[in-house]
């Protein structure tokens, strides 16, 4: 059992120290409310807006030597929690740029990883290249996997996340408001069908004529909605995730345990 917070932020468009400040702060307040684990949205420290930021996120862009790499890492050591924040990664072998997320956990110099977007849509297919790989990590508060924006409208990633051993899922987000209603389906549909807890964060605040409206969640095994926060501005959501909650309604629902993958052909 942990207490989860995600952060529905706002962005300064392409400014990304001002943002890696204020994630700072909220990082504080997050953990003197108890959590321990801190969950940011897609692309929190620059912002998302690819028709307007597109031709700057090569610059934005960071590698493991990066600020915000050096930041987290400190950060999750002197707060003593895990932190996970969407940022624009670019690998130092292939200079290639990705729409990504680092987790970063406490006493640790550098993060565990990053997971990359895989389904890039419209104008991120000019700007980023799509990641190719699943990924769970291994924390102290359990196995997470990580999805952003998009992927969670392909069945495929949450149900192969949740077949890698994943006891919960995260999802980064800068979700417009013009498509809300499909936010408000994916969630539970992913959750339900995989009996696992979903934590879905979304970005607030207004990027061009893009109104990003937060309404970010957390959702049990069931799909219920345990905990929705505003569309009007910016707040920090909590929850309690309890893994014998899980456990009991996977085996009411044994949706996992009744698959026959071989005769899905």
């Amino acid at each position: 059992m942990f207490t989860l917070a995600l952060v529905q932020t706002d962005a300064y468009l392409g400014e990304k120290r001002r943002n890696l400040e204020r994630l700072q702060t909220f990082c504080h307040t997050a953990k003197k409310e108890g959590a321990q684990l801190i969950c940011f949205p897609e692309l929190a420290t620059t912002g998302y807006a690819p028709t307007l930021l597109g031709p700057e996120y090569h610059a934005l862009s960071e590698t493991r030597q990066g600020e915000t790499n050096r930041m987290f890492s400190a950060l999750a050591t002197e707060l003593g929690v895990i932190i996970v924040c969407g940022f624009i990664e670019r690998d130092m072998q292939t200079d290639a740029v990705y729409n990504a997320a680092g987790v970063w956990l406490p006493g640790q110099e550098s993060w565990l990883g990053v997971f990359r977007k895989m389904h890039l849509i419209q104008e991120e297919k000019r700007w980023f290249t799509p990641g190719q790989q699943l990924r769970v990590f291994d924390t102290p508060l359990g196995r997470i996997g990580g999805m952003i924006c998009y992927d969670a409208g392909f069945p495929e990633v949450a149900r192969s996340l949740t077949l890698k051993q994943a006891d919960s899922l995260l999802l980064l987000s800068a979700w417009p408001e013009k498509d809300k209603d499909i936010w408000y389906i994916n969630g539970p549909c992913r959750a339900l069908e995989n009996t696992i807890y979903l934590a879905a964060v979304n970005r607030w605040g207004r990027e061009g004529d893009c109104q990003l409206f937060g309404g970010s969640q957390i959702l049990n095994p069931r799909g219920q909605v345990m905990a929705r926060a505003t569309e009007h501005a910016e707040q920090i959501l909590y929850h309690t995730i309890d893994k014998q909650v899980q456990s009991a309604i996977r085996h009411t629902l044994p949706y996992l345990a009744d698959r026959q993958p071989e005769n899905y052909r």
